[in-house]
């Protein structure tokens, strides 16, 4: 029997451990796993809106700026890598409906409803920038002390320090 039939059959799918050093593909997902890096990437890609009109070319062009993009984010974990292939989407989708709001004589409540679209998009990915941001801040938080100076008689406490009732 094939491993996907027993699979399906069962509903048991065997985890593999991750790898323990760094993928070939982590800076798309920033996992130690290649296959959750490589389905992020897939994941990005077929987000895109690319049409069948344009040539092999700007296609292949327009997938490796997506790419790119996931690239220049730097994901540090998984749940970096997906915000970040969900950014890549927001603007992309974004920019289309600014594209689709500039076509001349269109009726004015097709260029209105992609505007509102493209502003609902654009918000949404500032909100996504906040995000990522506020995630790798909380990682990065350090408290760094220079000087403490504590008088004859005094004490010094280094930690947290909560006011009690009483």
């Amino acid at each position: 029997m094939s491993k996907s039939k027993a699979v399906a059959r069962t509903g048991v799918v065997k985890m593999h451990p991750l790898e323990s050093q760094v993928p070939e593909y982590a800076a798309f997902g920033g996992s130690r796993s290649d296959n959750f890096n490589q389905n992020i990437a897939d994941q990005t890609l077929k987000s895109l809106w690319i049409p069948d009109v344009f040539d092999d070319d700007t296609k292949l062009s327009k997938r490796q700026a997506a790419l790119a993009t996931l690239q220049g984010i730097k994901p540090r974990d998984e749940v970096e890598g997906m915000l970040a292939a969900q950014m890549v989407a927001c603007h992309s989708a974004a920019m289309e409906c600014y594209r689709r709001a500039m076509i001349p004589d269109q009726p004015h409540i097709g260029r209105e409803s992609n505007l509102r679209f493209a502003d609902k998009l654009s918000k949404t990915y500032a909100q996504q920038m906040e995000a990522l941001k506020r995630h790798r801040q909380k990682a990065d938080q350090t408290v760094r002390v220079e000087r403490v100076y504590v008088g004859d008689g005094g004490q010094a406490i280094v930690g947290n320090v909560t006011k009690g009732g009483g």
